[in-house]
């Protein structure tokens, strides 16, 4: 996937000025270099998804770290290179230390203010299909969905409801909006 690099670095700014569009674009451009990397790496699916979802969580918290004169993308994989490696610590570890709790991180909002192509899409489906089209998406992504659209949870409610942090809450909602956008796309065009 050629990326121009001017666009990339302009988006990247306005990502860290907290650009909602922004963080979408890079998600969008980024997922499936996370996602293959981290299929090579656990050879599940599901593990390979959630690494990739808190990828992003911790990528978009860090933004503002991020130095331009080195690649977005070898950033990023290496975030998911250092998730994974963590993730087999905690595998490796007693039960003991698996109990302990995580230290809590500043997360950096992510603006959903404006309704994007996706909720427009997602809005403006009758209910029945739009169930039909949801019960397609993987589980996780059916219960984040249900959560925020149907129950009208706060983001800071489906994190305390999954016990997951906030950040990966919201990259799990981007990323289940955008498969359900294509879903319905892929409908209407039969």
């Amino acid at each position: 996937m050629e990326i121009n690099r001017e666009e990339l670095l302009t988006k990247i700014k306005a990502a860290k000025d907290g650009n909602q569009a922004a963080f979408n674009y890079l998600l969008d451009k980024f997922w499936n270099d996370v996602y293959g990397f981290q299929l090579k790496k656990t050879r599940d699916e599901y593990e390979a998804e959630d690494i990739s979802i808190q990828t992003f969580s911790k990528a978009f918290n860090k933004i503002r770290t991020f130095d331009e004169n080195y690649s977005f993308s070898t950033w990023l994989i290496a975030i998911s290179k250092n998730l994974h490696v963590d993730l087999i610590r905690k595998k490796n570890a007693s039960i003991r230390s698996k109990t302990t709790s995580e230290n809590v991180t500043q997360v950096h909002s992510i603006a959903d203010e404006t309704p994007s192509i996706e909720d427009k899409l997602i809005k403006d489906q009758n209910l029945a299909q739009l169930l039909t089209d949801i019960k397609q998406l993987k589980p996780h992504y059916q219960e984040v969905i249900n959560l925020r659209y149907f129950q009208e949870k706060s983001y800071k409610e489906i994190a305390e409801a999954l016990d997951e942090p906030m950040n990966n809450v919201k990259v799990k909602l981007l990323r289940a909006k955008k498969l359900l956008a294509e879903i319905i796309e892929n409908r209407n065009r039969l």
